[in-house]
């Protein structure tokens, strides 16, 4: 009795003695945390609630993290099976790859299915008829794996004209059936290729191209219409002039007949300085029924091939005249001591074409509302010889009185 009663207590001591050993850290580590919560001049509920935000961001920038890299390995492996496809598309024959004119050598064996195209070629001095029929599966530029295509008709050299056909959305087999007339002299045709390139629609970033076609007009029999089915091509990529692209905005309200024009930046415009830059500003005019009617401008931007404006011009315009009346915008390289050069130029109203006769007649489908687009600079002999502006000549007045 006596040697059970002392190793009964001895037991009981041993095991409060390292209950208390456990204890002690986490209450020391309890009350180091209080201590530090205690110093910072905010309430309890303020201190847990920053603590959960800065975890939620955290958690936030994880699952982003996870989510690119999943992504870019999804691409990866779309970019590896589409190089499969590709590989296994190309057939035995590569005569077209050698034949077509936009090819370069380093192109052979790697020809690239961009779609047909269905034209058709009429000539009856002095005037030339291209028609645009139909084009079939074409490449897909979209993420959606359409495209929205439309084709660009213009001749070479004398690229005095440009005719666009509408836009036709998520589609690889659309169906134009439109024609363009081109007045050219029967001496010339042996000198002039007509070239029909298809392009992939985008507002606010560079048209993409799919293809094109370029036809000689001195190898073709003209006693009779031609029309066929031929391969897109590469497009040639040293032919146009790059004068640049132009944003801006307009916004059109039919009660109070107000025509409001924003022009908000420019870019890659072409150096017009010997130090390889440009004193870019823009000219704003209306043209009425083929007439000067008002006519604006923006400021100076010195030294600068991407020039931000983001200036906003107001033209009274009644909504009869609305219908009949034409914006030429067009860019221009400031200089001190000589005349200004024209960089380049376009004009927007219900005689435009292509992205132009779009974006105005996106204006008038939405009034009240500003719709932005960018668009490509052409050349001022081009864009005046379409507009054929009636030339008025002003008689000076000497005495106003009189």
């Amino acid at each position: 009795m006596h040697t059970k009663t002392p190793l009964s207590k001895g037991s009981v001591t041993h095991s409060t003695s390292k209950g208390k050993a456990t204890t002690r850290p986490a209450n020391a580590a309890i009350g180091f945390i209080d201590q530090l919560l205690n110093k910072i001049p905010l309430p309890r509920w303020a201190i847990y609630t920053i603590f959960a935000a800065i975890i939620l961001i955290f958690l936030i920038c994880i699952i982003c993290i996870c989510a690119k890299c999943c992504c870019k390995s999804k691409k990866k492996k779309k970019k590896k099976s589409d190089d499969q496809i590709n590989l296994q598309g190309v057939n035995g024959s590569t005569t077209t790859a050698l034949v077509q004119p936009g090819s370069r050598d380093g192109d052979y064996g790697s020809a690239k299915n961009r779609g047909r195209l269905l034209y058709s070629l009429e000539y009856k001095a002095p005037e030339l008829t291209v028609g645009i029929k139909q084009a079939a599966a074409l490449t897909a530029m979209d993420l959606g794996g359409t495209s929205d295509p439309y084709v660009k008709v213009y001749l070479t050299p004398n690229k005095s004209k440009t005719f666009e056909t509408q836009v036709y959305r998520k589609t690889l087999n659309p169906i134009f059936n439109e024609q363009f007339k081109f007045e050219i002299e029967k001496a010339d045709l042996s000198e002039s290729t007509i070239v029909m390139k298809v392009f992939d629609f985008n507002r606010f970033s560079k048209h993409d191209v799919i293809g094109e076609l370029r036809l000689q007009l001195d190898s073709i029999d003209w006693n009779h219409v031609i029309e066929e089915w031929k391969d897109l091509s590469e497009p040639s990529k040293f032919e146009d002039e790059i004068l640049g692209e132009i944003c801006l905005s307009l916004r059109y309200v039919p009660t109070s007949s107000k025509l409001t024009v924003v022009i908000l930046e420019a870019k890659n415009l072409k150096s017009m300085d010997p130090g390889g830059s440009s004193d870019p500003y823009a000219k704003l005019q209306l043209v009425l029924d083929r007439k000067k009617w008002k006519r604006k401008k923006t400021s100076v931007k010195k030294c600068t091939l991407n020039p931000y404006f983001n200036e906003s011009f107001t033209f009274d315009v009644s909504f009869d005249q609305i219908q009949r009346v034409q914006l030429v915008i067009s860019v221009w390289d400031h200089d001190k001591l000589t005349r200004n050069d024209a960089i380049g130029k376009i004009f927007l109203g219900c005689d435009a074409t292509g992205n132009q006769l779009r974006h105005w007649a996106d204006m008038l489908s939405n009034p009240r509302r500003p719709v932005a687009q960018w668009h490509h600079l052409l050349s001022s002999e081009q864009v005046d010889s379409t507009l054929q502006l009636k030339h008025t000549v002003r008689i000076p007045i000497i005495n106003k009185n009189f």
